[in-house]
């Protein structure tokens, strides 16, 4: 049995996976900026889940850098040198517990589910902030492990701003007072993936991956967006730089959990 935790800026979801990677049984709760609230929070999820039996392998995703499984920075939940593992380990009698990035794990199962696999794959989780994820033949890409994709300088509105100030979900809202899944607008549509592509017309260049998965609250929006994004990538990009294919990932909102039971198996083979 697999145990998954991907702590969100704004929510946070706990799932159980059997050691065949299907899911028994989630639950979610908002994500409190307090570590001891969200700590608290976390033991009762874990407790309405059927976990029976003896638990192999805990994945904890969290929104920001992770080195040596402590959380160095979270800037949206403004957590800073977190030891999350220490604090658990109590809680799983002995089960290892493996911490990475939110968007890695997103990255990672997404990467996974596709047929064949893809050489370079970018990950791109856009909710309540703006995370990115590599992925290099199916493994995360460990010299991209501490990628802040959202925290990059890019101009918009005649500023330099970061990506995700103005780009994620968070921002969106916000601007237009809505929710992606409220927004009807074309015209809204239409700026949002010019605010969307100011990122890609940096990221596209120096990374050119095969493939760029959209996840996050504002990936189960993509069709609305799609067409704009691509228009402004055409009209941007240098002419020897190839436009990536872009697609929805095909777990929106669940591809962080199933990336974690991806990274525990993979790590419990290697142990």
């Amino acid at each position: 049995m697999i145990v998954t935790v991907d702590t969100g800026g704004t929510k946070t979801l706990v799932a159980v996976f059997t050691n065949k990677g299907e899911m028994k049984a989630h639950v979610r709760f908002p994500t409190p900026k307090n570590t001891v609230k969200y700590l608290a929070l976390l033991r009762e999820a874990l407790a309405e889940l059927p976990i029976r039996g003896k638990v192999d392998a805990v994945a904890i995703a969290l929104p920001g850098i992770i080195k040596d499984d402590i959380a160095i920075w979270c800037k949206n939940l403004g957590w800073q040198n977190f030891d999350i593992k220490k604090a658990l380990d109590p809680l799983f009698d002995g089960a290892p517990i493996f911490v990475e990035n939110d968007a890695n794990l997103a990255g990672l199962a997404e990467a996974r589910m596709l047929k064949p696999l893809q050489s370079s794959v970018l990950y791109v989780t856009v909710s309540t902030g703006i995370g990115t994820g590599f992925v290099t033949d199916g493994e995360i890409n460990k010299g991209m492990r501490c990628s802040e994709g959202g925290q990059m300088l890019v101009e918009f509105d005649g500023r330099v701003r970061q990506w995700e100030s103005f780009a994620s979900g968070q921002a969106i809202f916000e601007t237009y007072g809505k929710f992606g899944s409220e927004i009807k607008s074309k015209r809204q549509w239409r700026h949002i993936a010019d605010r969307i592509s100011r990122g890609f017309l940096a990221i596209i260049p120096l990374s050119q991956p095969d493939i760029i998965v959209i996840g996050g609250s504002m990936g189960t929006q993509f069709k609305q967006y799609a067409e704009y994004l691509t228009g402004y990538l055409e009209e941007g990009l240098p002419p020897h730089i190839k436009r990536p294919q872009f697609i929805q990932a095909r777990h929106p909102e669940h591809a962080v959990v199933y990336g974690g039971y991806y990274y525990a198996t993979d790590q419990l083979t290697r142990r």
